[in-house]
């Protein structure tokens, strides 16, 4: 029969299997992965962004309430890790959302940690330690921090302004000093 004679339909690609193919290598590859402190920061402090009743740590690179970035847009700041070969240690000071039981919020912090340094590093959280340095309500946290973006936004415009007005001080002297109006009388 005509079938017996055909060849399975495909590409080249798709029939033969090239040496990259293989699951085995050749030889065993040395070496290691490691993981400086700031990379372990960055994790912890992106997921720390969305707990609830943590309004900001020690440092403030949280969003503010009002989606101001606020003292600075530093992840790290306010975070301390001790990376070592397999484990991970982490510090925090933080401020609490007045009204919210703080307990469940170190649980909740606890937890957010361990699930993402595990997920992007495969290093092992042994240890978690929260200090709380205050408690505000949302009304206070966004009062504070408003007053810092308004401080920095106030100091660049107010800065602006006295660098124009030097301009224009600049632009009358040299319009002053036209060759109609002459140098010298």
């Amino acid at each position: 029969m005509v079938q017996e004679n055909m060849k399975p339909f495909g590409t080249m690609a798709e029939t033969q299997t090239s040496p990259s193919d293989k699951t085995t290598p050749a030889h065993e590859i040395n070496g290691e992965l490691t993981y400086e402190d700031k990379v372990v920061q960055k994790i912890v402090g992106y997921a720390l962004e969305n707990v609830d009743g943590l309004l900001a740590v020690e440092g403030g690179f949280f969003s503010n309430l009002t989606g101001k970035l606020v003292n600075t847009d530093n992840v790290t700041s306010g975070v301390d890790v001790e990376v070592g070969k397999t484990q991970v240690a982490v510090d925090l000071k933080v401020i609490t959302e007045y009204g919210k039981n703080v307990p469940d919020i170190y649980e909740k912090i606890k937890a957010v940690i361990l699930k993402e340094v595990a997920n992007m590093t495969d290093l092992d959280v042994v240890e978690v330690n929260v200090t709380v340095t205050d408690i505000k309500t949302k009304a206070e946290q966004e009062e504070d921090e408003v007053t810092v973006q308004d401080r920095v936004v106030g100091a660049a415009q107010s800065t602006g302004k006295f660098t124009s007005k030097q301009v224009d001080k600049v632009k009358d002297k040299v319009d002053d000093m036209t060759p109609e109006k002459g140098r010298v009388n």
